[in-house]
């Protein structure tokens, strides 16, 4: 007896012609019809107790269509991005292969490199990245996801996912993209520091302040227990700004860490003034204002 399984090999996923020069080809139409077998696209078949497996499906997805997987399900392969149903695949537009409803198709006919991450065969995260972008500002895209895309971009860049040359060189190259002017203004904020919405609004709105020399972004400061890295610097005076985002502060632990912290650069003379988010989106303007008057008098000058 045959184990249909093991026939299917590493990645769980088999076109049923091939499977035909395995066994003889009416043994896959009674696997199929006894339900020993799934298919998931036209000509490519798994086990019935793996057809939900994200990856799985992956794999069927760029065989069947023969292009990598694209756009957020690329994102997804590569940790970036939660995985969802309906999986995104491009392909050249010779192509033949249709949407459906568990497979998106794109058309591209722009050159473009693979990678795989996972197993899949996917674009490259600068391609992924723009194309999410785009994907999710194009006239009738679902609410919200544009800003699921910024947080990914806010995540991939500094987490050095991916370098910000290689996602402006993609950039350049989608003069029609939309959203294009904002995702190349959120690529200059995240290449002068920022790592997170909070400090992309920070950057904007509260860090430059006016008669105020111009800031450090992500400023290293040696402590005796290992160096810090502040939001926002003013070396010369001494004063460090801190925005603090509810997901990372917003623990009792997370403040007790923050007020150690604090109080260890006290020793050394720094100043530090933190912003929540509700303070620092509320209060853009008193925020700069007491940064102002914080320098002002660590400078020795008065108002």
């Amino acid at each position: 007896m045959h184990d249909v399984f093991q026939l299917l090999g590493p990645t769980r996923v088999a076109s049923t012609a091939w499977l035909s020069e395995q066994v003889a080809p009416r043994t896959v139409g009674r696997w199929l019809a006894t339900g020993r077998l799934v298919r998931l696209h036209p000509g490519w078949v798994t086990v019935p107790e793996l057809v939900d497996d994200w990856t799985v499906r992956a794999h069927a997805a760029t065989s069947y269509c023969g292009g990598p997987l694209s756009h957020g399900s690329a994102l997804a392969a590569h940790g970036l991005m939660h995985e969802v149903t309906r999986l995104k695949v491009t392909v050249p537009p010779s192509c033949r292969v249709r949407t459906s409803r568990r497979l998106r198709v794109h058309r591209s006919r722009r050159p473009f490199g693979l990678t795989t991450a996972r197993g899949p065969v996917t674009t490259p995260v600068a391609m992924a990245l723009v194309d999410s972008w785009g994907d999710a500002h194009r006239p009738g895209a679902r609410r919200g996801r544009a800003g699921v895309v910024r947080g990914v971009v806010l995540q991939a860049v500094p987490g050095r996912r991916v370098r910000t040359p290689a996602v402006v060189i993609e950039l350049n190259d989608r003069r029609n993209l939309p959203g294009r002017a904002e995702l190349a203004e959120l690529l200059r904020l995240v290449e002068g520091g920022s790592h997170s919405e909070l400090e992309s609004f920070g950057l904007r709105h509260i860090l430059t302040v006016p008669g105020v020399p111009e800031c450090r972004r992500q400023y290293r400061i040696a402590l005796p227990d290992g160096p810090v890295f502040v939001d926002a610097a003013w070396p010369e005076v001494r004063l460090a700004v801190e925005l603090d985002g509810a997901a990372f502060h917003g623990s009792e632990q997370a403040r007790e860490r923050d007020l150690r912290r604090d109080a260890a650069l006290a020793v050394l003379g720094w100043q530090t003034l933190r912003f929540s988010y509700r303070r620092a989106t509320s209060d853009p303007e008193g925020c700069r204002a007491q940064i102002a008057e914080t320098y002002r008098r660590r400078l020795g000058v008065v108002p």
